[in-house]
């Protein structure tokens, strides 16, 4: 099994009403802002541990590195059992897990899939906080109409009602063995070390002995807003902080939506970030911090060395 070579530490944050899981890696010196790690959707902040393990040891020494798991993922749970989870609730839990490790202090932030689509928007709000942001394959999502609102909301309605009957269950395992197969069939670039170490920290097991993954099945109930693309470029123009904006080579957003939202419409978008750089890491898919941790680390580590342009 993989060994992790830059152990970190897990406290606990209370943050609004629950009791954030965090992993930390290193003090927090007093010359150097924290860099903020946020994982994807159905994942959890151990998965960064590849990406922490391949920054060099003068960086890593350098830094105080932090990675929360988010709301109903991994070991972050909510007080009582919900059927409904809203995007905004990540920018506020973001807000506040800021209070407590950065205070005043602008942070480098990080944020793959989900976590980098809520770095640019919270960004974006919070212009004063980010001193710089790298995205990895945080894309958003495509344009809505407004007229398809009702529709969504039937939807999200008949999802509760799915959630409710069990129909949106995750599926659990007879091992952790099982578990590292289903992440190596999902990403066949994941070695199976890796995999083998992952799925201890991607799942748990009961009392019966079930491994289950570490992450509400509510999360998959639809959301019940549209996508308004014309707020999300007003919160992209408000960032302040520069971006660096990383996508694999595999075209993992081509591949997912099917022309219904491409990569030029994505970077079209970005056009709105008044400082914006662009990368690519090859032989890679949408998880590239498992499938090129090396590369993925050199891209952080070169982009948040520097120091942030003038206001």
């Amino acid at each position: 099994m993989y060994q992790a070579q830059c152990p970190c530490r897990t406290e606990t944050v209370p943050v609004r009403t629950l009791h954030y899981h965090v992993r930390v890696w290193g003090e927090r010196p007093a010359d150097a802002p924290p860099l903020v790690l946020l994982h994807g959707w159905m994942d959890v902040g151990a998965s960064y541990q590849f990406v922490v393990d391949a920054f060099s040891a003068a960086f890593a020494a350098g830094r105080q590195i932090i990675a929360p798991d988010w709301r109903g993922f991994g070991h972050t749970r909510t007080p009582a059992p919900s059927d409904s989870y809203h995007f905004v609730d990540y920018l506020a839990d973001l807000d506040q897990l800021l209070d407590h490790y950065a205070g005043e202090q602008p942070v480098d932030l990080v944020g793959h899939s989900m976590g980098g689509n809520v770095a640019m928007l919270y960004a974006g709000a919070r212009p004063s906080r980010i001193r710089r942001l790298v995205n990895l394959e945080g894309f958003g999502l495509p344009a809505t109409q407004p007229a398809r609102a009702p529709q969504r909301l039937a939807q999200w309605m008949d999802e509760i009602r799915q959630f409710e009957r069990g129909d949106l269950a995750l599926k659990h395992y007879d091992s952790a063995d099982g578990v590292a197969l289903r992440l190596m069939k999902t990403n066949p670039r994941l070695p199976s070390d890796k995999a083998a170490w992952l799925a201890r920290h991607w799942a748990a097991q009961d009392a019966q002995g079930r491994w289950h993954i570490q992450g509400d099945a509510a999360h998959k109930i639809v959301n019940p807003q549209l996508y308004r693309v014309d707020e999300v470029l007003a919160l992209y123009q408000a960032i302040t902080a520069p971006v660096l904006s990383v996508h694999a080579s595999d075209d993992s957003l081509g591949q997912w939506w099917k022309g219904r939202y491409t990569l030029q419409e994505y970077h079209q978008r970005l056009t709105q970030v008044r400082d914006v750089r662009h990368a690519v890491v090859e032989d890679a898919g949408h998880m590239l911090h498992h499938d090129q941790p090396q590369a993925v680390a050199a891209l952080i580590e070169a982009f948040v060395a520097g120091p942030a342009p003038a206001a």
